[in-house]
């Protein structure tokens, strides 16, 4: 192919460069950015300017990995167009880090698949809005801690001084402060003739540059500065920018750092380490064990609500003290209360009734849980857990108003976490089996797959580290890990896809199967990424991007064939390719990507199969407990669900762990009588389910509760009591603990109260005697229990995290629709029998027409004439210079009104190119 022929296939803006990639890349593309296909695109014009505004970029940047956002952070400091030579000296420095260069055409590859960098390797271009973002600003400082370029920092500068600063380093005076300018940026860029000149300059002055030298490079000086300073003023080593504020202009920095952007470039990831192994079989029956103690905690929640649970706030969501009080009655942490709470919620097991009153209790769905078999009931937790948005570590936080987030409230919704929670599991899968992970170096591996932008915060602060160190403590709660390990049910709940992507990475940070040839885009995950050429090709980039002695920047030979589908072909005149530098195959740090996210079907096949897996490891239930004679029954193992329903209703859960003791009072006997048993029935009851006689103590017990139960009856009067012995109420009567109760005799066997049925109830049984409930009818009110329940309630919906991510049908219906659009848009016209513009009126051109030509226009810096019509209708002709377009407005400088002015783009009629002659005077 001639030079004439790649400059033409060379595109000149992003939508060119998306236009010559195939359909997989595309797909790639909005894999990777879904937000670009809400809604679908018309063409690739509109698809190029939705991937260049701001909200869509930050997305992106916030979704690379830390050497992908260092990579691209080199690139916002380096020329524009850059060479893939002059970006690989910025990251891997003089010395040439081999690491680096490996890692760099992976890298580069992930920034050209989300569309954030462009072009051929010899001309490489960051989207004008990342650079803005990330290239350093007096406002804004720059991750890599560089300053301004030498040009930028002498924009304002006076010709005289810069003519100084010329003279003072040794270099002919020039005519104008331009050549002046690119004469000192030669120098600077120039390392042997810059070594000679930092030779010169003392100790103390060397000092003060190896301050800023990694940054911030601003610093103050007085208005009479000191000696070691004023040196470095007067060669241009220090500019000033403000009154008393001085920088270090970006070629200065970069030769002291040997040509490094980054002080610690990041290309491999942090290794995941173990911290402890244990056999995979103690693993397994620990993480069994406490997915059975999960499931006894969250049906002791409910049956703690059953009648009734706390009420719900005002605002929504349990009040402090009701969490106390669930803590207490669970014997568990607040914290852990709260996780217990909200995992119910997140299942639909739990939910407010709705009414007047409103009380939070459990669902219909908790009955029909309850009648699953363990290991299902135990899969359904864990499923609500893993794909849930709520988070319950964040309750007792404050949000943005300064209210404090109360359990089942509002604003507990974190898009991120059931990302994290995946990311975080699948990183203990990548551990062989048995191994529980050191804590630190899981957050380290998170914090370089997903960097934080901006000031780079320590600690536990951010939230992806919160909710990371929230994921490895709430498995441990449920059951998904023993031990600290990830347990075979565990691995299963990740799917077979995420369990094969985490266990690619087996020995943490091990590279992912498979080349990674620069030009195919490796790393991307669907091979058909933009790489950077060959090796051959970037040995001569390497080169070819050093600066040469006039401290211009010479072009690479990168290819410019379309990307996504061919290997770049470097000129003849190249070094040939058995010369080449070794990442031309895949890098051997290359990490493994994050696996995809299981769709609802699949995590449906993966909760089933953990649950195949965690029942035999879970105890079969028991149909005896071991009665004592000091009251108490033993149950050595969890009980079948009758058993258990009607013992907790006789007894009290003394203790809990591998044995569940059990103890007998009066008052739960009582409680026996009051859901309609008798004497009788208990008896019956106990002598079937022990394996031990029923001791005498007991049986005694049962028969004194059942001698005085009923023999009191309370009704409604506001409240009587009734009894035959009127003895009885005499004593009632001359008890002083019944004033309260407001009683008076209206019959010798008659009582009637002040108070209501209930509170006569229990004031009469703190009284020690047991009075039974009568109905109007005169017959015994059975209190019986599990009483109420919700409406029929969903569970809470996931927030998303953006748009959901296309599956394949979508992507491949989107990029149909896309081609076809941007074939219309980009078909040649008749030519017009007369040219509009030439009779003076209005250019007239479509929408389309009108942004790509804006947009082009905003890259190589054309003077253009538009049509514009203002709010009142008026319609005018102006000469503009546009600047950046972006949400629907285009900042340009007006050439009529000589002054920068922001046109919407719907009121520009059309748009057209000045003549070379006009451009040049606009005026």
């Amino acid at each position: 192919m001639s030079g004439d022929e790649k400059a033409a296939a060379a595109p000149r803006s992003l939508a060119e460069a998306l236009r010559q990639r195939d359909d997989a890349s595309l797909a790639a593309l909005l894999r990777a950015r879904p937000d670009l296909i809400t809604p679908v695109p018309t063409d690739l014009t509109q698809l190029a300017t939705r991937a260049g505004t701001r909200a869509s970029v930050v997305r992106a940047l916030e979704r690379l990995d830390r050497f992908a956002l260092q990579t691209a952070e080199a690139l916002a400091v380096a020329g524009d167009p850059a060479s893939y030579g002059e970006l690989l000296g910025l990251m891997a420095g003089d010395d040439g880090d081999p690491e680096v260069a490996a890692a760099l055409p992976r890298a580069l590859g992930a920034l050209r698949e989300r569309a954030l960098v462009w072009g051929a390797d010899d001309r490489l271009r960051l989207v004008r809005t990342a650079r803005e973002l990330l290239a350093p600003s007096p406002q804004h400082p720059s991750p890599t801690g560089l300053g301004p370029t030498v040009q930028e920092a002498t924009a304002g500068m006076s010709p005289g001084r810069i003519q100084e600063i010329v003279a003072a380093v040794g270099l002919p005076s020039t005519h104008d402060s331009v050549s002046a300018v690119a004469s000192l940026t030669a120098l600077f860029t120039d390392r042997e003739r810059m070594s000679a000149l930092l030779a010169d300059v003392p100790a103390d002055s060397l000092e003060v540059l190896d301050r800023l030298v990694w940054g911030p490079p601003y610093g103050q000086v007085t208005a009479d500065p000191a000696p070691r300073l004023r040196l470095l003023l007067d060669r241009g080593l220090l500019l000033p920018t403000a009154p008393g504020t001085v920088v270090l202009p970006r070629e200065v920095a970069l030769h002291l750092r040997a040509g490094r952007a980054h002080r610690a470039p990041e290309p491999v990831p942090p290794a995941v380490t173990a911290s402890a192994t244990h056999t995979a079989r103690v693993v397994d029956a620990t993480a069994a064990g406490q997915a059975y103690t999960a499931l006894a905690t969250v049906e002791e929640l409910l049956k703690d609500w059953d009648e009734g649970g706390p009420n719900v706030l005002r605002a929504g969501g349990l009040s402090v003290r009701d969490l106390k009080r669930t803590a207490v009655a669970l014997d568990v942490p607040e914290p852990v209360a709260a996780f217990w709470v909200e995992l119910a919620y997140a299942a639909g097991l739990l939910a407010s009734d709705g009414e007047v009153d409103e009380r939070y209790g459990a669902t219909p769905a908790y009955d029909e849980w309850l009648e699953l078999p363990p290991a299902d009931r135990w899969a359904r937790l864990a499923q609500a857990w893993l794909t849930a948005t709520r988070t319950p570590g964040v309750v007792g936080d404050r949000d943005a108003k300064d209210r404090t987030l109360s359990a089942l409230g509002p604003g507990l919704d974190r898009s991120a976490a059931p990302e994290v929670r995946h990311r975080v599991l699948a990183l203990l899968a990548s551990l062989p089996e048995g191994a529980a992970p050191d804590a630190e170096s899981v957050l380290s591996r998170l914090r370089w797959e997903r960097p934080l932008r901006g000031p780079q915060r320590t600690g536990d602060h951010d939230l992806r580290t919160r909710l990371a160190r929230w994921t490895l403590s709430e498995a441990e709660l449920l059951g998904v890990t023993g031990r600290g390990a990830l347990s075979a049910h565990g691995r299963a709940l990740l799917g077979e896809r995420a369990g094969a992507g985490a266990g690619a990475g087996a020995s943490a940070g091990a590279p992912a199967a498979g080349p990674a040839a620069p030009g195919t885009g490796a790393g991307t995950g669907t091979g058909t990424g933009t790489g950077t050429g060959t090796a051959a090709g970037a040995a001569s980039d390497a080169d070819a991007g050093r600066p040469g002695p006039d401290g211009l920047t010479a072009p690479g030979p990168g290819d410019k064939l379309p990307v996504h589908k061919h290997h770049p072909h470097h000129p003849t005149a190249e070094p040939p390719h058995d010369s080449a530098p070794p990442h031309v195959t895949a890098p051997p740090h290359d990490p493994t990507p994050a696996p995809a996210p299981l769709s609802p079907a699949e995590q449906a096949a993966a909760t089933a199969a953990a649950a195949r897996l965690l029942a035999p490891l879970l105890p079969e239930p028991l149909d005896h407990v071991l009665l004592q004679a000091d009251l108490t029954a033993v149950a050595p193992g969890p009980l079948r669900r009758p058993l258990a329903d009607m013992l907790g209703v006789l007894a009290n859960v003394e203790s809990k762990g591998g044995a569940t003791v059990y103890r007998f009072t009066p008052a739960s006997v009582r409680r026996a009588l009051d859901a309609g048993r008798s004497a009788a029935d208990l008896h019956a009851f106990l002598t079937e389910h022990s394996r031990t006689p029923v001791p005498q103590p007991l049986a005694y017990l049962i028969d004194d509760v059942a001698r005085k139960h009923g023999h009191l009856r309370v009704g409604a009067a506001s409240a009587y009591v009734r009894c035959d012995d009127d003895a009885l109420l005499n004593e009632i009567l001359a008890d002083k603990r019944s004033a309260g109760l407001g009683l008076r005799r209206l019959a010798p066997t008659v009582l009637a109260a002040q108070a209501d049925p209930g509170a006569l109830l229990e004031g009469l049984r703190a009284m020690g005697y047991a009075p039974a409930a009568e109905s109007a009818a005169g017959d015994v009110v059975i209190a019986r229990a599990d009483s109420h329940r919700t409406p029929p309630r969903t569970a809470p919906e996931p927030v998303p995290d953006g748009p959901p991510a296309p599956d394949t049908p979508l992507l491949s219906a989107a990029i149909r629709a896309i081609r076809a659009g941007d074939l219309a848009a980009t078909a040649p016209r008749r030519p017009a029998a007369a040219d509009p513009a030439a009779d003076g009126e209005p250019p007239r051109t479509s929408a389309a027409e009108t942004l790509a030509t804006v947009q082009a226009a905003v890259l190589t810096g054309e003077t253009l004439w538009i049509g514009y019509v203002n709010a009142d209708g008026a319609a005018s002709q102006r000469v503009i210079a546009p600047i950046r377009v972006e949400g629907g407005f285009v900042t340009a400088y007006d050439h009529t009104a000589d002054e920068v002015r922001t046109y919407p783009l719907h009121r520009i009629t059309g748009v057209a190119e000045l003549a070379e002659e006009a451009a040049a005077d606009p005026s």
